[in-house]
Parts: C-alpha cells; sequence; structure tokens
C-alpha cells in the first residue's frame, strides 16, 4: 500500500499560513498604532491591580519597533524588545521543523537548555520588581 503524500499546493498553503497570520498582524500592528486605537485588549493585571506585568507595554514597543523607533520601544517594555530577536530565531526554528514535518520527517519542538529557562524565569522576576518599585 503506498503512503497518501500531501500535494505540493497543500504543502504551499501549510507553508504559507504562518507567515499570512504574522504578515496580517504586523500590518494590523503597523496601520493602527496602540497610541492611538484603543481596541487592543488591557492587561487585566494592570487592570485590577495596578501593577505592570513583563507583558505590559509590549504591544506598543512592538509597534513602536515597527515604526524604527528603538529608543521609545526599550521605554514601553525592555524585556520585549531585548528578547524579540531570540523569540524570532526560535519561532523560525519552529516554523522551519514544521515545515520538514509537513514533508514527513518528526516534528520535534526546540529545547531550550534548563539553565536557561531558569535564567529567563529570574531575568523576567527582576524586570518586573524592578518596573514596579
Amino acid at each position: 500500500m503506498i503512503a497518501p503524500t500531501r500535494s505540493r499546493v497543500g504543502l504551499i498553503a501549510t507553508a504559507a499560513g504562518p507567515l499570512a497570520l504574522v504578515g496580517a498582524a504586523i500590518a494590523l500592528l503597523h496601520r493602527f498604532p496602540p497610541d492611538h486605537y484603543h481596541f487592543y485588549p488591557r492587561c487585566p493585571v494592570f487592570t485590577y491591580l495596578h501593577l505592570q506585568c513583563p507583558g505590559c507595554g509590549t504591544t506598543r514597543a512592538l509597534a513602536a519597533l515597527l515604526q524604527g523607533h528603538l529608543h521609545q520601544a526599550l521605554q514601553q517594555n525592555a524585556l520585549t524588545t531585548l528578547l524579540l530577536p531570540f523569540a524570532l530565531v526560535y519561532g523560525a526554528l519552529v516554523y522551519y521543523r514544521s515545515l520538514r514535518a509537513s514533508a514527513g520527517h518528526p516534528m520535534r519542538w526546540p529545547q531550550l537548555p534548563t539553565p536557561a529557562l531558569y535564567a529567563l524565569l529570574v531575568i523576567t522576576a527582576v524586570f518586573t520588581l524592578g518596573r514596579n518599585l
């Protein structure tokens, strides 16, 4: 029995889907910056506790980066701005592995070393404490 294979169109659609979603999100954020439009969700931690969580300001920081304003992005959320290159590399690796998985290879999620995860947790906790003091 021959195993069914995905068509070339199916593989292209699988590859283009995530890129189209990311492109649409970038276009939305670029066209409707959060400083001028208020349909973006508010942080529930800040709304109810009046404390800034590690993600507070991320949307505004990403919008500032799209406009080319690095200093403003660092002011909005320095943690997100500094970790964005690592997140982009991780996302590209996951995307590459998912494309390989759609072609028949086994999918393995990239694993960060345990010390790196602990370091990231400590950095996030220190950042959160620092911005709320």
